[in-house]
């Protein structure tokens, strides 16, 4: 049989800073097949619960939790060592009371921090594309895959808070002046401020916001930020 969607391992030389893995081991590593993020934003789940997390020591041990199904990500049961891990992903392990949001950190593009039980049904998600479809009704869709039917008015580069794993939109941020964003890459990854103005695109240019991180200000793309609340974040991402 061919070998479906790419390779199941990378060299560690390669792989992404913040998987947290050791360099000089063995010469491969486990990588992040096709689903919900980009490769190169995503971590795979054995990685995550031996390297990032260290909860278990060995590839041997991640597969065993992974295959009796004691990972769950947005509510969902994930058996698959590649399944990809990414921005504002919950991650809850069974037997262990910790739940865990991968959010922009310390510079690092994803981290895992501690949230509270109430908030592990709550999701943050970027609005990446928006489409006119059959009956003129509206189809959305969302930084981690996800794509939903939806009469609410919103815009590329708006937010939604969403319930999960039923997908059901709760409320919506606007990208507007006065909202809140974290920055998702780039060299202020992980840094949260207010929208001071938003400049419209170009042709040669693209979308950008002034951006007030204490009490300096820098403009960005709209592509390097995601919208967090209207005047402070909406869920947990410190």
């Amino acid at each position: 049989m061919v070998s479906i969607a790419g390779s199941k391992k990378l060299k560690r030389q390669m792989a992404p800073t913040f998987w947290g893995i050791t360099r000089k081991d063995k010469r491969f590593v486990i990588t992040v097949r096709p689903g919900p993020h980009s490769k190169n934003y995503a971590i795979p789940t054995a990685v995550f619960l031996r390297d990032t997390l260290k909860i278990v020591s060995t590839l041997r041990e991640a597969k065993s939790t992974i295959y009796e199904g004691k990972i769950t990500v947005d509510g969902i049961k994930r058996k698959s060592l590649h399944h990809g891990i990414g921005l504002m992903d919950v991650v809850e392990l069974e037997g262990i009371s910790d739940i865990y949001r991968l959010v922009p950190q310390d510079s690092k593009i994803l981290k895992p921090i501690k949230i509270n039980d109430s908030e592990k049904s709550k999701k943050l998600v970027k609005v990446t594309s928006k489409t006119t479809i059959k009956n003129g009704k509206t189809q959305i869709g969302f930084h981690d895959g996800r794509s939903s039917i939806s009469d609410k008015a919103m815009n590329v580069g708006d937010s939604c808070l969403i319930q999960v794993p039923e997908q059901k939109i709760i409320d919506v941020i606007k990208l507007e002046k006065g909202s809140q964003v974290i920055v998702i890459k780039g060299v202020n990854t992980g840094q949260i401020g207010s929208i001071e103005e938003i400049k419209e695109g170009t042709f040669m240019l693209p979308k950008r916001v002034l951006i007030a991180l204490g009490e300096r200000k820098i403009e960005l793309p709209a592509t390097l930020v995601m919208l967090v609340g209207k005047d402070k974040p909406v869920i947990q991402i410190r």
